[in-house]
């Protein structure tokens, strides 16, 4: 009798208390950018380890599951280096960043926010290549890259993402022909602008994509 009543206590503990290695796993990614980056106006000083749930930390949205969905970081004078910690946020959809002091790559794992709606990075100090693993952003309607100083070609990739309704590169150093098949059809001049090593847009069957000439 006594070893049945502790059963039902345990299951009922259980329940109450349903297991948070997603909330653990976002909140230790979420925790990995805080180490990574100087934080002048202490705006993550609510971002502590110790606390399971990162839903309680300020600038953190999240869903009623208790998933990560928004990060908004946007002009909080951060500076240092984004993480690659924060693909592991399945279910973020909006990823606000601009107008911060950011450097270093972006992270090819972004590519697995497979939920993500909006990518905002521009007005950073960002160097290096676009990832061309953003392609598998299926959901992604807002891309904007600008005011950084970005390198490399568009990646080509790009042009698969269907949902796409934004683009911003401008004002890079990006190189190589601007793509103007798939979703890159619509949009203008004014999403390219800046880049003085950029071509373009590409005529398709007369300019080729990679034209063989060094473009990093």
């Amino acid at each position: 009798m006594e070893i049945s009543a502790i059963f039902y206590v345990v299951v009922v503990l259980l329940s109450t208390y349903p297991p948070s290695s997603e909330s653990n796993l976002e909140g230790d990614a979420l925790y990995a950018l805080r180490r990574a980056v100087r934080d002048p106006g202490n705006v993550l000083q609510s971002w502590d380890p110790t606390l399971v749930d990162p839903c309680t930390w300020f600038h953190v949205t999240c869903d009623s599951d208790n998933r990560v969905t928004r990060l908004d970081l946007g002009n909080a004078k951060l500076s240092g280096n984004l993480v690659p910690e924060l693909g592991k946020l399945e279910r973020l959809q909006y990823l606000e960043l601009y107008m911060n002091n950011l450097e270093g790559h972006i992270p090819e794992e972004l590519g697995g926010l497979k939920s993500l709606v909006s990518l905002d990075l521009f007005h950073n100090n960002l160097t290096g290549p676009i990832p061309p693993t953003l392609s598998k952003l299926s959901n992604l309607k807002f891309l904007r890259l600008n005011n950084n100083r970005l390198t490399g070609r568009i990646p080509r990739e790009l042009t698969k993402l269907g949902s796409l309704k934004i683009l911003n590169v401008s004002n890079n150093n990006l190189c190589g022909t601007i793509p103007a098949s798939g979703s890159f059809a619509k949009f203008s001049e004014e999403s390219f602008t800046n880049n003085p090593r950029l071509e373009g847009p590409e005529l398709i069957g007369f300019v080729r994509y990679d034209t063989g000439t060094e473009c990093n």
